[in-house]
C-alpha cells in the first residue's frame, strides 16, 4: 500500500501547523469520501485509491500563498490542485495527479478558466471517474480553517456561487447521486 504519511512528511516537515491543517482536513475528506464509496458499493468505486487520493489531494497547498491557513508560497492558492499534481506526478502517482487537478470548485473548464481569467492553464480540469467526483464533492464538505466542521449541504451550494451556475448546478447533482 502507498505510504501516504511519508509523501506528507516529504513536503511538510518543515511546517507543523500546516501538517496539521492539511492532515485533518484530508483525513475528515477521506473519511466522508470512503462513506459515500461503501454507500455505494454500485459506483464500483476503488476504496483504497479513495483514501490515499483524499488524502493527497491538497498536496501543493504548501507551494500557495494562504497565510490564514499557513500557506506561504508564491502562487494564488486557486493553483494549488495543479501544483499539487505535478508533484504527485513527480512521485509517480498519475491516478491521484488527477484527483488533485480535478478537486477545485466542482472541477473548472475552459470556459470557466477564461470567463474568470484564471491563473491556469486553458484544460479542462473536470472531475471525470467516480473516485474524482466522490473526493471532490467531499472536499467541499470541509474548509481548512474551520477543521472542526462540516459544512451542511446548503452552506456547500452558497461557498460555490463565486464558481457560477455550472458548479452548483454540479454539486446539486452529486448530494442527490451521493447521498
Amino acid at each position: 500500500m502507498l505510504q501516504v504519511d511519508e509523501i506528507i512528511d516529504k513536503y511538510y516537515s518543515n511546517n507543523e501547523p500546516l501538517r496539521h491543517i492539511l492532515v485533518t482536513h484530508s483525513r475528515s475528506v477521506a473519511k466522508k469520501a470512503l462513506a459515500v464509496a461503501r454507500q455505494h458499493p454500485e459506483l464500483g468505486a476503488d476504496e483504497r485509491f479513495v483514501e490515499e487520493a483524499a488524502m493527497l489531494h491538497d498536496i501543493g497547498i504548501f507551494l500557495t500563498d494562504a497565510p490564514g491557513i499557513q500557506c506561504f508560497g508564491r502562487e494564488p492558492y486557486i493553483c494549488h490542485g495543479l501544483l499539487g499534481g505535478e508533484l504527485l506526478l513527480r512521485e509517480g502517482l498519475p491516478r491521484h495527479a488527477r484527483v488533485a487537478e480535478r478537486h477545485t470548485g466542482t472541477g473548472l473548464t475552459i470556459a470557466t478558466i477564461r470567463r474568470q481569467q484564471l491563473p491556469l492553464p486553458e484544460r479542462d480540469f473536470s472531475p471525470e471517474t467516480i473516485e474524482e467526483q466522490i473526493i471532490c464533492y467531499t472536499d467541499k464538505f470541509f474548509s481548512k480553517t474551520h477543521l472542526d466542521r462540516e459544512k451542511t449541504p446548503d452552506q456547500v451550494l452558497r461557498s460555490l456561487e463565486r464558481f457560477g451556475e455550472e458548479g452548483i448546478e454540479r454539486m446539486r447533482a452529486w448530494i442527490e447521486r451521493f447521498s
